[in-house]
């Protein structure tokens, strides 16, 4: 499907990319941490009513199919 040089290049690209936002996250990792105080909650909510619709969607298929 792919040639050997293209999942060179996606890998290469990968690595890359993985180590370009490691650097700028390490880097702004001061600034964020004074910033963005308590953004864990949000993060906690978010999450929370992803699981709450997912749960309402299963219930919702099993007793109304």
């Amino acid at each position: 499907m792919f040639s050997k040089g293209q999942l060179v290049f996606a890998l290469l690209f990968f690595v890359a990319f993985v180590i370009a936002i490691s650097w700028a996250y390490i880097k702004d990792k001061k600034g964020n941490s004074f910033f963005f105080k308590g953004t864990y909650k949000i993060l906690l909510f978010v999450v929370f009513v992803f699981f709450a619709l997912f749960g309402v969607v299963k219930i919702k298929h099993h007793f109304f199919p």
